[in-house]
Formats: C-alpha cells, structure tokens, sequence
C-alpha cells in the first residue's frame, strides 16, 4: 500500500486582520493551497512572510504545487492619514504643517491672530468652520486640511460736536488697528 506524501502549511497573523484559513492546514504532495490575507477596517496588509522571507503585500498568496512544509504570516499595519495646517498672513495655526495622524486618532489644533488682527474663517477640508480659535479632529479616518486666514481688527471712531460748530468728520468713522483719524474742529462765527 501506498499513499501520498502530506505537508504542513503553516498560517499565522498580526492583529490588525486575520488570513484565511487560518492555523495548519495538510496539503497532498503537487497540489496547490492559496491563502487570502483581509485587513480588519482601519488597517492594510503591510507584508506577507513566506518561509520566513518577507514578500510582496499582496492580500493572497498561493503555495504551488507543494512537495515541502511551509509557513505564511500576514503582517498588519495601522492606517496612517495626513492633516495638512496652513495659515494665511498675520497668525498662526499650531502644529503647523503636515501631522501624521493614525486610524482613529485625534489631533487638536489652535488658531492664534497676532496683535492687532483677528481670525476670519476657517476652512476644514474646504468648508467654512467659522471663526474658531481651535478645531478638533476626532476619529480620523481619511486625510485633511485645514487653513485659517485673519483680517485686520477695525475700530470706530463716533465724533459729534455740539450746537455753535462742527466736527469733521462727523459721526462714525472705521479705523485698523494701529491707523490713525485726523478731525478738524470748527467753531461757528463769533
């Protein structure tokens, strides 16, 4: 009697996902066995190990025509995304730059006007946020931008004169920060 040579293959995972099938499985001798690598949501495949040498990472993998035991290991990585922080002239945003943010992470940022100038709008992946002074990202799940851009702080200027004269200009003038007014005062005759 006679029968065919078996082999072990030999399926193991990082968290992050699993690989299928999963464990050890016998394989006759010359026939083929594949395996499927699935990242869990929030990760990707980063490598598979075969034999103990790192490969491609490709989610499947196949063992063709098997004459020898083997191993395979699939290697998870978390999702990495990008939030990309500018401001415009006359503030800051802090971090500044790009900030690398993992799958379901956080990242706070604050938006500081220098003396003299307040934020205008913030733009969060293009969209208006308003004039917030700090914005939270929670949750990341996919990359971002966020961009704040300040205008001058303006101040008013109400100058009245009572009756036997004049102020000019009367009534209520728009300054900027750090500008200046002039006004003439006239008395009327006598």
């Amino acid at each position: 009697y006679y029968s065919i040579n078996q082999f072990t293959l030999t399926s193991t995972t990082t968290s992050g996902g699993t690989i299928s099938p999963l464990g050890t499985t016998t394989a006759n001798y010359g026939t083929n066995h594949a395996f499927t690598a699935a990242p869990a949501t929030g990760y990707h495949l980063d490598s598979l190990v075969v034999d103990g040498v790192r490969s491609d990472s490709t989610v499947s993998y196949t063992f063709e025509n098997v004459t020898a035991n083997h191993t395979i290991r699939t290697v998870y990585a978390i999702n990495q995304y990008t939030i990309t922080a500018t401001a415009g002239a006359n503030g800051s945003i802090a971090p500044s730059g790009v900030t690398n943010v993992t799958y379901g992470g956080s990242q706070s940022y604050t938006i500081t006007p220098d003396a003299g100038y307040h934020v205008a709008d913030v733009l969060v992946d293009g969209s208006s946020v308003g004039a917030v002074t700090s914005y939270p990202f929670t949750n990341v799940t996919a990359n971002h931008t966020i961009d704040a851009s300040f205008a001058i702080d303006t101040f008013t200027v109400t100058a009245t004169a009572g009756a036997n004269g004049s102020i000019a200009p009367a009534g209520v003038t728009n300054v900027t920060y750090n500008g200046s007014q002039s006004y003439t005062i006239t008395p009327d005759a006598g």
